[in-house]
């Protein structure tokens, strides 16, 4: 899952520290949502577009690729 997170953090002028204190998770879960490393859940993806008063679609998305790959995986 592709995201914009960082950029919509630092065009409201928040920390890390501050959005994850919004969003009720630790600096350390928004610093691995940013670098793309951890996907977080609905709930959490939601409650970082509230905090940051953004769309669902504006900060995440899926590439088309990996699209592909999760089709091949429940087809099996």
């Amino acid at each position: 899952m592709m995201n914009q997170v960082k950029m919509a953090r630092i065009q409201a002028d928040l920390t890390q520290q501050q959005l994850a204190d919004r969003t009720g998770v630790t600096r350390q879960t928004i610093s691995l949502i940013e670098k793309g490393t951890y996907n977080p859940s609905l709930k959490l993806c939601l409650n970082i577009c509230y905090a940051l008063n953004r769309k669902l679609d504006d900060l995440f998305w899926v590439q088309s690729e990996e699209t592909k790959h999760e089709k091949i995986a429940d087809e099996r």
